[in-house]
């Protein structure tokens, strides 16, 4: 019989993953990752660690499978939490939770998995595997690919949290309500009569539960008044014409080139507490009125410590047709497609999570990839992972510098 260690939350999808395995005949463990212990920046009546902790152990009781509790959060302030603070620190805005299945739920959790016996590691996200195999004509061995695909229920897919796996890590990981839809899987809790049957999705980091993060952030990173500037259309200099190009590169290295706002180019219309602590494409924040469309941040400078805003959504600052991403922050999980130098593939793509799918030419350069994008795409954010896709299989990422 095959051994499963699930990755327990405390939440209805990872409870009915687990349930599924069991009736699969799998022999299933269910295993709590804790984290995090610093109750004073989380948000106590929303998804805190205990009570998750203690749920999780109900549905282990509820459906007779072992249950643990392992804590990580030392690896995980080191892999996760250490990063965000330097990334929001350079004007970056990092995404945790990808952070979290590469570093923690995906190799830290799955080395303890495997290290109890565990054949797999399976999670509650709503993403499917397939397993495609080639045979070498000349020795007859055959190679398996593992493809990760999109959720069967498109309104919750989480593929794009997964971008950063390896061939390596798939191979161990099962997902068990890929096919299934979020009611069908609340409906199958319900039966059960499992205590997370009506439980709210959790949000906000990764197992930590929501979190209030100008407060998180402010564990280091210190309050620092600065200025809010209004830049208008017209100083937007993305939106001036394209000028001639020699080269395909030479156009793309213009359209990822950042634009560099100085005061001058604005009003000053407010003040914040640290540039880093605000996002592009932010509204809610700012505390700034009297504008006859709401403010959105286009840029940062942390160095400066400016924000730049610019009015609604539609602002030209908030827009870019293609991003860049390094040599060291490329992956590809379909490692056979990796792109040469000079090659071009058409793919979809999105810059975040829930985004929809957009058209996308990839473009392989010497020190790294170009997205040149359709339409262009709004708040593009240094930082953020962008994933591109093949039909519904998401075969690569990065993170946009």
């Amino acid at each position: 019989m095959k051994r499963v260690i699930v990755g327990l939350s405390g939440g209805v999808d990872s409870s009915v993953a687990a349930y599924l395995l069991k009736e699969q005949g799998y022999e299933v463990i269910g295993l709590f990752m804790k984290n995090w212990h610093d109750d004073s920046v989380t948000i106590s009546d929303e998804c805190p660690w205990l009570d998750d902790s203690n749920d999780a152990m109900l549905v282990a009781d509820k459906l007779g499978i072992p249950f643990q509790t392992v804590d990580l959060s030392e690896q995980y302030k080191e892999r996760i939490v250490d990063y965000m603070f330097d990334e929001y620190q350079k004007g970056r805005t990092p995404n945790p939770d990808v952070l979290c299945n590469r570093e923690i739920k995906f190799d830290v959790f799955m080395k303890i998995a495997l290290d109890l016996g565990a054949d797999y590691v399976a999670t509650g996200h709503y993403c499917r595997k397939a397993i495609s195999s080639v045979v070498d004509v000349i020795d007859g061995t055959s190679k398996e690919t593992y493809h990760l695909l999109a959720g069967a229920d498109h309104n919750k897919d989480q593929s794009y949290f997964l971008c950063q796996l390896s061939q390596e890590q798939l191979s161990k990981a099962l997902f068990p309500i890929g096919e299934l839809t979020k009611p069908e899987v609340r409906e199958i809790a319900t039966k059960l009569d499992l205590v997370t049957a009506d439980k709210k999705d959790s949000q906000g980091l990764c197992f930590i539960g929501k979190v209030r993060l100008p407060e998180f952030l402010q564990q280091k990173l210190k309050p620092k008044e600065g200025v809010i500037v209004e830049i208008p259309e017209e100083q937007a200099y993305y939106n001036v014409e394209t000028p001639n190009f020699e080269s395909k590169v030479e156009e793309l290295q213009y359209l990822t080139k950042k634009i560099d706002y100085n005061v001058s180019d604005g009003k000053i219309v407010g003040k914040h507490q640290g540039a880093h602590y605000f996002t592009k494409g932010q509204r809610k924040g700012l505390a700034v009125g009297g504008t006859v469309e709401p403010l959105f941040v286009i840029d940062t400078d942390v160095d400066e410590n400016v924000i730049y805003t610019g009015q609604g959504k539609k602002h030209p600052g908030l827009f870019k047709s293609a991003l860049f991403v390094t040599n060291e922050e490329l992956h590809w999980i379909r490692e056979d497609l990796t792109l040469k130098v000079d090659e071009t593939i058409k793919v979809k793509a999105r810059i975040r999570y829930r985004q929809t799918l957009e058209n996308a030419t990839l473009h392989k350069v010497d020190n790294g990839l170009f997205i040149e994008f359709e339409n262009p795409q709004s708040a593009i954010t240094e930082g953020q992972f962008a994933a591109w896709y093949l039909d519904d299989e998401l075969v690569g990422s990065g993170v946009i510098s």
